[in-house]
């Protein structure tokens, strides 16, 4: 405005040349301004139409999973490897994978081995609202398999919560934190489907919750029972009907009483401690 009164002698910026800076930053605050000038659009929510926004209802029945990722970090650039988590909400009975990375080629063929190592049916497919899950081929198989998919909803932060669990005291306590390369993610998904897996769902005990409602209405968990989840489901009535059909409680039982509680843990560790060394011996290589 003062180059258009003083160099171009346009006679409308006569007045306005003499304002502030800190006036005319005034001047754009005030209400006034606001109305006449500033035009608002509301953000625009892209809507995906795959997935229902809301919380599983499994009735006592198994076979609604909760499912998450766990990313073992970048260093200098490179990533690191995914783990996938999936948890049955009524056992606990509890399938980790390993994929290189969560685009769709890379995560299908870990997630479809995942899936089959289940011992009865899935019913329903919960996850957050990441793209790795909420997608076309995702939704595909799901259906394919006759399995409801949903996800969490907006300010509902304990929708996942049994998988965020179970991220923190199972995989970064067992794994840790730090940069794992994606090229051991074939090494890492061998482990688990071998050794890791059966420790879980045969071997670790989880602590149990029991609902409880106080005089108010609130909901209140009790924790009495700890059980492993093979002994949790073996107390569902109807066991059999939950089963898929090559798979019997007999043949559940038998792999439960094969090893002690000791030495699966034992056999695990070391099956762990081989797998740690063998990748660390390379980056130090």
């Amino acid at each position: 405005m003062q180059r258009a009164w003083h160099e171009f002698h346009d006679a409308q910026y006569e007045r306005l040349a003499r304002l502030s800076v800190a006036q005319l930053y005034r001047l754009r605050k005030s209400g006034t301004y606001r109305h006449r000038r500033v035009a608002y659009q509301p953000t625009r929510p892209t809507q995906v139409a795959i997935g229902e926004r809301r919380k599983p209802d499994p009735q006592g029945r198994p076979g609604y999973l909760r499912v998450d990722t766990v990313h073992q970090g970048d260093l200098e650039g490179a990533k690191g490897l995914y783990h996938i988590n999936a948890v049955d909400e009524v056992t606990q009975w509890q399938v980790v994978g390993a994929g290189a990375q969560i685009s769709e080629a890379w995560l299908m063929p870990v997630l479809e081995a995942m899936l089959a190592q289940f011992p009865f049916h899935i019913r329903s497919f919960h996850s957050d609202n990441g793209s790795e899950f909420i997608n076309h081929t995702v939704a595909q198989m799901l259906n394919k398999l006759l399995v409801e998919q949903t996800k969490s909803r907006p300010r509902h932060s304990n929708d996942n919560g049994l998988a965020e669990t179970k991220n923190g005291w199972v995989i970064r306590k067992h794994i840790g934190y730090g940069h794992i390369a994606s090229a051991h993610a074939e090494a890492f998904d061998q482990f688990y489907r071998l050794h890791f897996n059966p420790y879980l769902n045969f071997h670790r005990p989880c602590a149990v919750p029991e609902v409880t409602v106080t005089a108010k209405g609130k909901q209140k968990r009790v924790y009495r029972w700890y059980a492993t989840p093979w002994e949790i489901m073996r107390q569902l009535p109807g066991l059999a009907g939950f089963l898929r059909a090559e798979i019997t409680g007999d043949q559940l039982q038998q792999t439960a009483g094969r090893k002690s509680d000791t030495q699966a843990a034992m056999e695990m560790r070391e099956a762990k401690r081989k797998l740690f060394g063998r990748f660390q011996h390379q980056r130090s290589a």
